[in-house]
């Protein structure tokens, strides 16, 4: 069959020519030390038509030697494309790849040797490009009016070989210290194939540093997020107690990393082990204070005056990653507290960890953090549940992006966590929790809000000095590890059985929403009430499928329905959750796993017959839903009414897609999944005892594995 083009041989000549003779011209003249081994990093366009990941030119690529090193997103209005009506602009792929000159003419060659009538991979490949230039150097440094004017770091491209890497970082350096300027390799992460380094040096200087063509971004380091609540009232001269018992289920291994506990302090019987990360150092400024309000939050929620704690569900540890080093003049010791996270991260012995501290800075669409990509790499496996603070930074400049989610709870691996100003049923975002959208993938951020407290509804932990008085505070802080602590009592009640991605699954398919943007509130607000997440309430039923997908595979999951059928109106909510690896170095391609779901309501009579089901406008634009966007999230939820009786064996059927640096791999390892329905349906009361009494050879019921106490929440 004839394969259709958009463009013939001589048209792509006639644009994609002169664009590669205009980089010859410019490497006419250049600084050697500028190009290691002779290497210069291109900026390849792709058409917005070929951005599948099928369409990938990785054989172009390999026939002249290239190599594929990242990307990001960008928009493009081409002259003409594949679909009907006149083209406008839309989001496309840049690819940086490293070329040498030698190379560039190969392409040219290649172009030139074309004939209308060729229909090889190559020719697939060349019609693919939009546009090929050098990357300006001044598209690589970022503003941070927060930051710091002295202390910069550095996003340096690697390739796929160990002794090229190597190389082109001693280049760097060996640039970097002929303008004066310090280079920490000490302090350095490698992650996939980007160098994070921090450097300190004159600005004028660090600038000339993006004339180095492997330099992906220069920022000022940030500053750290203050320990300093939003609002923080008067303390509080209140009788509180907390329980003498021990907990409902001490085998849960949680960890709050923070900034460390009084000497002294009500919470000693349920923190098992305090440890500082670097025992020569002592208490940074409130970090106790905020450490302490922190524990609290995770083991009793919030504090009422006058009342008993609720029982904790398990005991916590304690790790000081941040101590009086940061009080220093050094801003880059913020690189040194991430090192602390990832030796606990890395010792793989927490299956909870929350994290309520950061850098001060709100997501780049462009770029990901090393905050970020450190924390997603450790948590890919899907070995450890993290909550992270999203940020109380809510009430700075919407339009210049200043109120977005701040690094690290961008992390598509952890639950991005903010704050609701009450408990009540009429609560809202708290003004200061930042806001979304994520970034693509990964749009829906925060992930969830909790209880953080407001003015007009305080959250209160203990004071750090007087056990008798309690502190009204607020802060995403504090909302986080609240999250955690429903988290780690769904681990406890009802042990093993649940895996952590179905924790996580179970935390967002319940969550309460409102009328409020999911920019603003994410998937909802968790429950105050811990039964309304674990129980499923008359004429409910809730079906859990968990497991792990094989790339390209095809997972049927059957909606299990009474043999006398459904009464009626049914609700049917269905989420699913993935954990994967991550590619930092493609920032709209960061996710290396995606889920496509398709619904099937009449399965048993036209298994053919599909509806769609979850909405993918949620996830992307429609501009991004035609750049294939959407079917890279990691998590999926939606809910669809449906009348009982023209649900005939509904099935749901999960197709796992894998990518690596943004194009096909035949290496994909399997992904762990966890993938919730419930049906809700009034006029069937009993319709949780009838689907587990007819399916009972397939589905077992989930039953605690404690007594359930009475009181678990506030």
């Amino acid at each position: 069959m004839e394969k259709k083009y958009i463009y013939s041989v001589g048209e792509l000549r006639s644009r994609l020519v002169p664009q590669i003779e205009k980089i010859e011209k410019e490497l006419e003249d250049i600084d050697k030390r500028l190009y290691p081994k002779n290497l210069t990093v291109t900026a390849i366009t792709l058409h917005p038509s070929y951005i599948s990941k099928s369409a990938f030119p990785a054989a172009l690529f390999r026939s002249i030697g290239a190599y594929p090193i990242g990307s990001k997103a960008t928009e493009v209005q081409p002259d003409k494309w594949k679909r009907k009506g006149k083209p406008e602009e839309v989001p496309s792929t840049q690819l940086f790849v490293a070329f040498q000159k030698e190379n560039l003419r190969d392409l040219k060659n290649e172009l030139e040797q074309l004939s209308d009538s060729d229909e090889s991979r190559l020719r697939d490949d060349l019609e693919t490009i939009w546009n090929i230039s050098l990357v300006e150097s001044n598209s690589k440094i970022k503003e941070n009016e927060n930051g710091s004017h002295e202390y910069f770091e550095i996003g340096l491209h690697l390739v796929s070989t160990s002794i090229l890497s190597e190389h082109i970082k001693q280049a760097f350096i060996k640039y970097a210290a002929e303008l004066n300027i310090e280079i920490r390799t000490e302090l350095a992460f490698d992650i996939a194939n980007l160098w994070f380094v921090p450097c300190k040096g004159n600005y004028e200087n660090i600038k000339k540093l993006a004339d180095f063509s492997f330099v992906r971004v220069i920022r000022p380091v940030p500053q750290l997020r203050a320990f300093n609540p939003v609002v923080r009232g008067l303390p509080v001269s209140a009788s509180f107690t907390v329980p003498t018992i021990k907990p409902v289920n001490s085998k849960v291994r949680v960890a709050i990393l923070d900034g460390g506990l009084p000497s002294q302090h009500q919470l000693a019987p349920w923190v098992q082990n305090y440890r500082l990360s670097d025992p020569k150092a002592s208490d940074c400024t409130d970090g106790p204070e905020h450490g302490l309000g922190v524990t609290s939050a995770f083991l009793f929620g919030p504090l009422k005056p006058g009342q008993q704690a609720a029982r904790p569900f398990t005991y916590v540890d304690h790790h000081r990653v941040l101590d009086s080093k940061i009080n220093g003049e050094d801003p880059l010791e913020l690189y040194r507290t991430l090192g602390h996270i990832e030796e606990i991260l890395l010792s793989n012995q927490y299956e909870f960890i929350n994290l309520s501290l950061g850098p001060d800075l709100p997501i780049d669409d462009d770029e990901v953090h090393p905050w970020t990509s450190l924390i997603d790499s450790y948590l890919s496996f899907g070995n450890t549940l993290m909550t992270v603070a999203a940020g109380n930074n809510g009430e700075r400049d919407h339009s210049a992006g200043l109120s977005r989610i701040q690094v690290p709870s961008d992390c598509i691996n952890a639950i991005a966590v903010g704050s609701s100003n009450c408990t009540g049923n009429t609560w809202e975002r708290a003004s200061y929790s930042a806001i979304g959208p994520g970034r693509s993938p990964g749009r829906i951020k925060p992930d969830l809000v909790a209880f953080g407290g407001s003015p007009t509804e305080y959250f209160h932990v203990p004071h750090s000095q007087h056990s008798t008085q309690l502190v009204p505070t607020c802060g995403t802080s504090f909302a986080s590890p609240y999250v955690l602590r429903m988290a780690a009592g769904i681990r406890a009640i009802l042990g093993e059985q649940i895996s952590l991605l179905a924790i996580k699954a179970l935390l967002v398919h319940t969550a309460h929403r409102n009328e409020q943007s999911s920019n603003e509130i994410g998937w909802g607000k968790v429950p105050d009430n811990f039964a309304q997440i674990i129980e499923s309430e008359e004429g409910t039923v809730k079906i859990l499928y968990q497991g792990e997908l094989s790339p390209g595979k095809y997972l049927n999951v059957p909606l299990p329905i009474p043999d006398n059928g459904i009464d009626g109106q049914v609700k049917i909510s269905a989420t699913c959750c993935i954990s994967c690896e991550t590619d930092p170095q493609d920032t709209s391609m960061y996710t290396r796993a995606g889920i496509t779901i398709q619904w099937m309501p009449q399965f048993g009579s036209n298994p053919n017959k599909t509806e769609s089901f979850f909405k993918q406008t949620r996830f992307a634009t429609e501009a991004e839903l035609r750049a294939d966007a959407g079917k890279w999230e990691s998590v999926l939820h939606s809910t669809k009414n449906k009348r009982g009786s023209s649900l005939d064996e509904p099935a749901f059927e999960l197709h796992y897609s894998a990518r690596e640096n943004g194009g096909l791999t035949n290496n994909a390892s399997p992904v762990k999944y966890a993938f919730i329905v419930s049906i809700e349906a009034p006029k069937n009361k009993t319709i949780f005892s009838d689907i587990l009494t007819e399916y009972q050879d397939i589905l077992t019921e989930i039953e605690p594995i404690v007594e359930i106490p009475v009181q678990i929440q506030n």
